[in-house]
């Protein structure tokens, strides 16, 4: 394992970094300047959203010398997660790390062929009334599974993973998050991941059969005190325009950016950048999911920008979502179904948002409802202006009448800007490469 293990030191400056967020007051008297602080080691301030709820998120700030670690591929990367057993860590990303450096190729089973599993699963031959299977398919779900096991990267509890400076990030990997406390991720572009095997369920969406993929970006999964802060995630090098279609249908190789699912608590998403993708995020992902799902899923959403998102911004189930002070755009032409979905006993406050509409766009589509739950969407603003968004909702697609009032007032905010500033502020600073 060839990881270079470093001592972190402070370095101290004189000068502020604009744009930064990584210089703290360190007050000791009259005069006292502002010192820069190492960024691995900052933690969520105090009432930044759910995850400082309680004992707060620190991810690895307590790291010893021994368990901070720098890399530079992606086998180094799981293995510095791997390494040190449940000690704190912090590893710092140095540059874009590639999980499929190889191509899909790599991870084909002998005997799998693309165009002799069309020929068999082609509905003019299989129909759409059962799900595939046969040799194609068992090969198809070999090839998947050996991508599996190579893009995925658990995370320990007690976790700090930071981008280096600028041009740092993951490429076709995905963050499990997966049964543990105390993660940051931290100033990393991500790359959404490919499937390179999505499988044909030809009894989807009607019966008129569909691509499925698999694979998010970040997995938040079971997991509690989570700091999603100043990422980029997108589909970079692949936009979904860039599939083809095949029965018909466009072969989908993306899945999510950022799901938070199956009992996941006390989680803050700030200052990031999410662009260019279909489905981008789910704060719940089943409606049988009461089990695991009541009582939880509280996610703070502020200072994130979203622009040529087509839905699912987010989409929830369950949860205690407060969003605030975010930025959307949607632009002329691009494909868009709706912001936020309003799903299974979700709660979702929706205030001193900015969204940016191309012209002829109705603001109408912001709120998407999907089962009977009330939602509270003050203080927002379209194009500069306030509107209410669920009384234009309301009036425009009366089929689909939301309830206004989610029952709770959110508390654990950091500084909530007018909403009418929201996209000069957001534009400036979200994103990856703006933590220094």
């Amino acid at each position: 394992m060839h990881m270079r293990k470093c001592h972190d030191h402070v370095i101290a400056r004189t000068a502020l970094l604009i744009g930064c967020t990584a210089l703290v007051l360190s007050l000791s008297g009259p005069g006292a300047q502002a010192q820069p602080r190492d960024v691995a080691r900052q933690t969520l301030g105090a009432g930044d959203g759910w995850a400082s709820e309680g004992t707060g998120t620190t991810g690895g700030s307590t790291a010893d010398a021994q368990h901070v670690y720098t890399v530079t591929t992606w086998e180094q990367f799981r293995a510095a997660l791997k390494d040190g057993g449940s000690a704190p860590k912090i590893i710092k990303v140095k540059g874009m790390i590639d999980a499929v450096s190889e191509g899909c190729d790599a991870f084909a089973a002998a005997g799998y062929d693309f165009q002799k599993y069309l020929a068999a699963y082609d509905p003019a031959v299989w129909g759409h009334d059962k799900p595939v299977s046969g040799e194609q398919e068992d090969l198809r779900a070999a090839s998947a599974a050996a991508q599996d096991k190579t893009i995925k990267a658990s995370v320990p509890a007690d976790t700090t993973i930071i981008g280096v400076g600028k041009g740092s990030g993951i490429r076709g990997g995905s963050l499990q998050i997966k049964g543990v406390d105390n993660v940051i991720v931290r100033n990393l572009a991500f790359e959404a991941p490919i499937d390179c095997f999505p499988q044909w369920d030809p009894t989807d969406d009607n019966k008129t059969g569909a691509w499925n993929s698999e694979y998010d970006g970040i997995v938040v999964y079971g997991s509690t005190h989570v700091w999603v802060d100043h990422n980029t995630l997108t589909d970079g090098r692949y936009p979904d325009s860039s599939l083809p279609a095949y029965f018909g249908k466009t072969y989908q190789q993306h899945d999510g950016l950022l799901d938070v699912v199956r009992g996941s608590d006390h989680v803050t998403v700030s200052w990031n950048s999410f662009k260019d993708h279909d489905k981008t995020m789910l704060i719940g992902n089943s409606d049988s999911a009461t089990a695991d799902d009541t009582g939880k899923l509280k996610v703070t959403l502020h200072h994130n920008r979203f622009e040529g998102i087509v839905e699912r911004a987010p989409r929830v189930r369950f949860g205690q979502v407060d969003s605030y002070n975010n930025h959307f755009v949607v632009t002329k032409g691009q494909k868009w179904g709706y912001v936020y979905g309003i799903g299974k006993e979700s709660r979702l406050v929706a205030e001193h948002n900015a969204f940016t509409l191309a012209q002829g766009i109705s603001p109408a589509k912001i709120l998407k409802k999907w089962n009977e739950a009330p939602v509270t969407a003050g203080s927002n603003v379209v194009n500069g202006k306030a509107v209410d968004l669920i009384a234009v909702h309301n009036a425009e697609i009366p089929a689909e009448k939301l309830q206004s009032g989610a029952g709770w007032t959110p508390t654990l905010r950091a500084t909530v800007d007018p909403a009418k500033a929201v996209p000069g502020i957001v534009d400036a600073r979200a994103g990856a490469g703006r933590v220094c």
